[in-house]
């Protein structure tokens, strides 16, 4: 099953999603609706809903709450998203210019927080205290994570378990959260939950992962961002870190000074450096571990179609080009 036909077996499901969104998007400010309207419609994979409607289905699930979970798991992410373009000062994602570069930092800002109190709105609707405490500690995991990241920019000190912790917190946590909601509100076990979950978070930090990859061996068409952006912002992402523990002194120094420094001057350099340790391979190597140890935990779940797409979502985060 590839990811399409993961997108088929929702779609009746997507589609309600979406709708959601747009009626949930509207706000009597205009610039809310048209920023809000603008970011959440840019073309994104959408794949933490997906995974949301995934694990829900695969429990059998048969009630509404799946669809109003899922656009609460994609506001957070797009708030997560406006907020990031801020702090990174990004001018390009998903191949059109960013919310921050079209109408400013504060208008981004000032949206990214109405799109994560709208979440809480929805929360508080499904009247489950197991939900609201879910999604709240992910949200304030996945701040502490994006304070961790800023503490590590422009740092060619930064560990590799550093960095883990930074992706487990930033990424990996919603969707860990995703999966994990999926078995909650279809009332399933402790130990059910807790593989969901485990699945979840290994699946986000395979993703991240592979993104660390693409950061550096894509094209700005495949990606949707410029090349090397990770590198302009001083963000030392496992591939960085890797050859800059096994590179020669000379490329030590030349990666050392260009995630000091950021920017892009020295990305050829940093390239050749990345392609002569055989970084991206270890990093790509470090995603497929991450995606099996997510199929592993999906060991106790009933066969069905659903658990055959989520299996397929561990296999796509690691075999894909965008």
């Amino acid at each position: 099953m590839d990811f399409a036909a993961v997108q088929t077996l929702i779609n009746d499901d997507m589609q309600a999603v979406n709708t959601l969104i747009q009626k949930r998007l509207q706000s009597e400010v205009a610039l809310v609706n048209q920023l809000g309207n603008y970011i959440v419609n840019s073309g994104g994979k959408r794949l933490r809903p997906i995974l949301l409607l995934l694990s829900a289905r695969a429990f059998g699930y048969t009630g509404t709450h799946h669809i109003n979970l899922a656009t609460v798991v994609e506001f957070i992410h797009t708030a997560t998203l406006l907020h990031d373009d801020v702090v990174d000062a990004s001018e390009l994602r998903r191949g059109q210019q960013t919310a921050n570069s079209v109408w400013g930092n504060e208008a981004s800002v000032l949206v990214g927080d109405f799109l994560y109190s709208r979440s809480f709105q929805m929360m508080v609707e499904i009247k489950n205290m197991r939900v609201m405490d879910i999604l709240s500690n992910a949200t304030n995991v996945i701040a502490e994570g994006e304070v961790l990241q800023l503490l590590n920019c422009h740092e060619p000190d930064t560990s590799e378990a550093n960095y883990l912790q930074v992706i487990r917190s930033k990424t990996a946590k919603l969707f860990e959260a995703a999966a994990q909601l999926g078995a909650v509100i279809s009332g399933q076990s402790s130990e059910l939950e807790q593989a969901m979950t485990v699945y979840g978070m290994h699946l986000g930090t395979a993703f991240q992962l592979i993104d660390d990859v693409l950061d550096y061996s894509a094209t700005s068409e495949e990606m949707g961002k410029n090349i090397g952006d990770d590198l302009a912002e001083g963000k030392p992402t496992l591939p960085l870190i890797y050859a800059l523990k096994h590179g020669t002194k000379a490329q030590q120094q030349i990666l050392r000074e260009a995630i000091t420094q950021g920017g892009k001057e020295l990305i050829n350099d940093v390239i050749a450096a990345i392609k002569s340790t055989n970084a991206i391979e270890y990093t790509a190597q470090a995603a497929r571990k991450e995606a099996q140890k997510a199929t592993a935990a999906l060991t106790g779940l009933s066969p069905s179609l659903y658990t055959d797409a989520l299996l397929a979502l561990a296999d796509f985060s690691v075999n894909r080009s965008f």
